[in-house]
């Protein structure tokens, strides 16, 4: 009860969103609505077993799509999980009714997605080449006629890619500015698209709720880099990751940070939204500076839970901290 408080205490300060069934969902302490003037729903999921099982794995446990808007803003955000842990994003633009997708791993949970409100499919943008975002991409540009977009040094690794952004970028979706940034660490090429009128970021395997992507091509200083970048937005930016792994990553958290009051309040909230199983994404700025070990290597406790010198500069604190993570 005590951790509940905390908890409660934490989140309280966080406005609550209106939710357009008449309820808020935890409120006061649900992340979804820290950032103000946010709508959120939710929709179920499709209600036969085997199309169920076609879209979302057990293990996930997500039970509905999250639907999310911002008042000022005429872009609609769907959550889609696929495969065991992944999730897609469809975008759509209430004006123009304009649709695209954020790393399709799989087809058919986003033509399930897509033929229960009959829409069709323009854009299909991908953060990096792996194949568990880039797996739906041929056989959703086939059947829609959809623009696959990727990052230029990526363009020879991501499948049917038509559109070639980098680092700097300004592309239109609708209307909707979308601002590329070049985050590499996890791969050489990987990009996050900002949409600063809504205030959200997609940042595929670059930044997750409470971790960042493995280093598999990259090196701590240019993940460090990366992270800088994502942290120089408003805090109060909604941050849309490739992964449902924030459980996982709470507990890694704790460990080597047990005394930090606001990750062990969010920590309580994570294990609810599980155990409802509901999404943990998206996740804020604000939040992940809080509680993120990947964005807090100049805490003293990290540094001195796994025994790095005062001496270490950031990225060699980031470096530890992922081993760490690794050898969890």
């Amino acid at each position: 009860m005590q951790t509940l408080a905390k908890a409660s205490s934490a989140m309280a300060s966080f406005p609550c969103s209106k939710v357009r069934s008449g309820l808020c969902v935890w409120p006061s302490m649900r992340q979804l609505c820290i950032r103000k003037g946010l709508v959120y729903g939710f929709m179920r999921l499709l209600s036969t077993p085997f199309k169920t099982l076609r879209g979302a794995s057990r293990s996930l446990r997500v039970a509905e799509f999250c639907s999310v808007s911002n008042l000022s803003s005429s872009l609609q955000i769907e959550l889609v999980p696929c495969l065991r842990d992944n999730y897609a994003y469809l975008l759509h633009d209430v004006d123009t009714g304009t649709v695209g997708v954020v790393d399709p791993s799989e087809a058919v949970p986003i033509i399930d997605a897509l033929s229960r409100k009959n829409r069709n499919l323009t854009y299909i943008l991908n953060t990096h080449h792996h194949h568990d975002h880039t797996g739906g991409n041929v056989e959703l540009k086939a059947r829609y006629g959809a623009k696959v977009i990727g990052s230029g040094i990526d363009k020879d690794r991501i499948p049917g890619i038509d559109i070639v952004l980098n680092d700097g970028d300004t592309w239109m979706f609708a209307g909707h500015e979308v601002h590329v940034i070049e985050t590499p660490g996890h791969t050489r090429g990987h990009i996050s698209f900002y949409f600063p009128g809504s205030g959200a970021i997609f940042t595929g395997d670059t930044l997750f709720s409470l971790s960042c992507g493995k280093l598999f091509e990259g090196t701590p200083e240019q993940m460090l880099s990366s992270l800088q970048r994502i942290m120089s937005l408003p805090d109060d930016t909604n941050i849309y990751c490739g992964h449902e792994y924030t459980l996982s990553n709470s507990k890694f958290a704790l460990s080597i940070e047990p005394k930090n009051e606001v990750l062990q309040a969010y920590a309580v909230h994570i294990a609810h939204l599980r155990n409802k199983g509901l999404p943990t994404i998206p996740t804020t700025l604000k939040m992940e500076k809080a509680c993120n070990p990947f964005l807090r290597t100049s805490s003293t406790e990290i540094r001195q839970a796994l025994d790095i010198p005062a001496t270490a500069n950031e990225a060699e604190v980031l470096g530890v901290i992922r081993q760490a993570k690794d050898n969890f």
